[in-house]
């Protein structure tokens, strides 16, 4: 890591903290005006404004123009990595989508829904979607709404039921590599995409376990009588798709790499191009329908998987209720989490060139006297951001670029910072009911956030985790040693 910390001593810590509180104000409002529009692009621009309060505060006391444009490329240099992993998860998931690797994951997921143990089976079977899509929004669309309908059916409350969708979706979210929170909250900690994925395996298999173990007690409250009729989603998944165990060498093989602990890049690869010479072999139908050809030959084959790879693909099937779950954005899909890194990366640069983010740090050091102290702090500014922002994105790119000083500081490697960031800010954001994620969720599953709240298991006990964890000393990795526990 060759970030250095630049201190500026004309700089007071009102005047450091002042870009920062002027940015979520700004930020706050413009969410309010644009609701779940705002990351198409006026949350960005709203970044760049804040780098340039932060600049002027910088001119004050006598920063030079070029000073911050030199940090901000420094900083922008360093997210190169994981700019480049966004854009082969955008490629990766869009050959997996045509070649049945994702609709096979669906397929066996749903096989699992059993009436007797409906809540834990809900939360395992949104918990597999949401990996192999890396989405949680999409999986309580799709997967989430047919099961609130089995659940309402069965007589069980749909609070709970909500709670069971969103405790998997949120807890495949927060581990897929596919899923842009999971790249994001790495970028802004400073660490790569699968150091960050096992290390956060540490807090989450509890958390989703204690999960699992409640929905297990709660499911014998209730005598579920009925059916849960999933066949005729197996049945248009079946028609649209060759599914096949086969399929499982795909994942299985990038899964491989990790644990072999290949290079992320590296492991994409791999994987994107297995998935479109599995596409080919196994989906020949639909690698003509992505390409618009009518039979299957070279130009074709290359065609469809060029474009599962990089622009917007859909499948359509009989079912348009699973029309919207297999979809990829590709690497075109992308752009939007790239161009927020980015605008981040130029308002954390010139907020480090004025010497603002030491001064933060050092004044958040001073009041976290432990390395829970700090935890703690990380913790309460994603659920402020949460709270006043209004949007989980802002909840990792805020607090990441605020406290990573204050962690290598401490002598804490970046994983730890990343791990803290999603489990505080990504599985909250579900929590607050004006948050983006808050008024997406009750409005697609049709349950109020004062409804589900309770029910959120994995949601809300994942900060309680991640505090567990630093209070007793378990898994927190220095930068001069191997690991504390």
């Amino acid at each position: 890591m060759d970030d250095k910390i630049i201190r500026n001593k004309e700089l007071n810590i009102y005047e450091a903290l002042l870009p920062v509180l002027v940015l979520v104000g700004m930020l706050a409002y413009n969410v309010f005006v644009y609701g779940d529009d705002a990351l198409s692009g006026s949350n960005q621009f709203i970044l760049l404004l804040g780098g340039a309060v932060a600049a002027i505060v910088g001119f004050l006391n006598k920063v030079t123009y070029k000073k911050m444009i030199e940090e901000v490329a420094n900083n922008i240099k360093s997210t190169t990595g994981a700019l480049l992993i966004l854009l082969f998860v955008g490629a990766l998931a869009g050959t997996w989508l045509i070649s049945g690797v994702i609709p096979t994951m669906i397929f066996y997921g749903l096989k699992l829904l059993n009436p007797t143990i409906f809540l834990p089976a809900t939360v395992v079977i949104c918990a597999v979607i949401s990996i192999a899509t890396g989405s949680s929004w999409t999986t309580s669309a799709t997967v989430g709404i047919a099961l609130i309908g089995i659940g309402g059916a069965l007589g069980i409350p749909l609070g709970m039921v909500a709670g069971a969708v969103l405790s998997g979706a949120y807890f495949g979210d927060k581990m897929s590599p596919l899923s842009d929170t999971t790249n994001l909250a790495p970028a802004m900690a400073g660490t790569d995409l699968f150091t960050h994925i096992r290390y956060m395996a540490y807090t989450t298999v509890p958390t989703i376990s204690v999960t699992l173990v409640v929905f297990i007690i709660l499911g014998f409250t209730f005598d579920t009588t009925g059916t849960a009729d999933t066949e005729a989603i197996l049945t248009s998944i079946g028609e649209s798709f060759n599914i096949s165990g086969w399929l499982f060498l795909v994942p299985a093989a990038v899964i491989l790499l990790i644990i072999r602990k290949t290079q992320p890049l590296i492991a994409l690869l791999i994987g994107t191009l297995l998935g479109g010479a599995f596409a080919i072999i196994f989906q020949p139908e639909v690698v003509m329908q992505v390409a618009g050809a009518e039979q299957l030959d070279f130009k074709a084959a290359y065609q469809g998987i060029m474009n599962a790879i990089t622009v917007d693909t859909s499948i359509e099937t009989s079912n348009t209720e699973l029309n919207d779950l297999f979809s990829s954005g590709g690497m075109y899909g992308m752009l939007g989490t790239i161009w927020l890194i980015i605008c981040a990366m130029v308002f954390g640069g010139v907020m480090d060139a004025i010497g603002a983010l030491s001064t933060i740090s050092e004044a958040l050091l001073k009041m976290a006297h432990t390395v829970f102290g700090l935890f703690a702090s990380t913790v309460a500014t994603c659920l402020a951001l949460n709270v006043t922002a209004s949007d989980q994105y802002l909840a990792l790119v805020v607090p990441g670029k605020m406290f990573k000083k204050a962690y290598e500081d401490r002598n804490l490697a970046p994983e730890n910072l990343s791990r803290t960031l999603e489990d505080s800010g990504t599985v909250t954001s579900v929590l607050v009911p004006w948050n983006t994620c808050g008024a997406y969720q009750s409005g697609v599953l049709g349950v109020s956030v004062y409804d589900y709240f309770i029910y959120a298991i994995f949601n809300w006990l994942s900060p309680f985790m991640t505090l567990l964890f630093a209070g007793f000393q378990i898994k927190i990795k220095q930068l001069s040693t191997k690991e504390t526990v």
